[in-house]
């Protein structure tokens, strides 16, 4: 890989990173406001959609820090 893809790579990455960042963080805002909801099947709406947010960000997360950590090894060499 050239330099600059590895950087385009890196970038990315980082985005991707903080993205899934705010993601995360919205999903525990929903499972927050679960409090706030009356019937059963608000609480289960809320949890469920905050859960799916959780994941979805902890996921992209994991998957942006693996790809720094990969991209980052193949700039050292």
């Amino acid at each position: 890989m050239e330099t600059n893809e590895i950087n385009a790579g890196l970038k990315a990455a980082q985005i991707n990173n903080a993205l899934g960042f705010f993601i995360m963080a919205f999903g525990v805002i929903v499972l927050f406001a679960m409090i706030y909801t009356e019937t059963f099947v608000e609480h289960m709406t809320d949890m469920v959609a905050g859960l799916i947010l959780i994941s979805i960000g902890g996921g992209m997360m994991w998957k942006a820090k693996s790809t720094i950590k990969k991209l980052k090894s193949k700039k050292e060499q």
